[in-house]
């Protein structure tokens, strides 16, 4: 895989970083730029407020920002169909602790997409 992946983090970002429950939710994103399953660049940005946009402010964010996956431990369905429309990956990070574990995850094929079973009610209803 090469591609830039973003991962819902706490405070303060980078691959020691705990994993963010929730990607809308989270303090802020560490991209990791990983190119023939090793990490290349790790860099840290802010989450955006929901208010700008609702839950696809952050979507469309992320994908302005270059990236082409997303590992996450929640979101609603509408996010997720947002990510889908713009062409953003999805996965579930289920088990990873940190940034790091789950990157390293994903680099070996362990994670599986993010599917509707893995999504959380959120706001919007139905």
């Amino acid at each position: 895989m090469n591609a830039l992946v973003a991962i819902p983090s706490e405070t303060p970002g980078g691959l020691d970083a705990s994993l963010g429950a929730h990607f809308g939710h989270c303090d802020m994103y560490t991209l990791v730029n990983v190119e023939d399953a090793q990490v290349k660049d790790v860099k840290v940005i802010p989450n955006v407020p929901h208010q700008q946009g609702g839950c696809m402010a952050p979507v469309n964010y992320l994908s302005e920002n270059g990236v082409k996956a997303l590992i996450a431990g929640g979101m609603g369905m509408r996010p997720l169909m947002g990510f889908n429309q713009v062409g953003i990956e999805v996965y579930f990070g289920g088990a990873s602790r940190t940034v790091g574990e789950a990157v390293n995850a994903l680099v070996a094929g362990e994670l599986s997409q993010f599917s509707q079973e893995h999504t959380c009610g959120g706001g919007g209803g139905a």
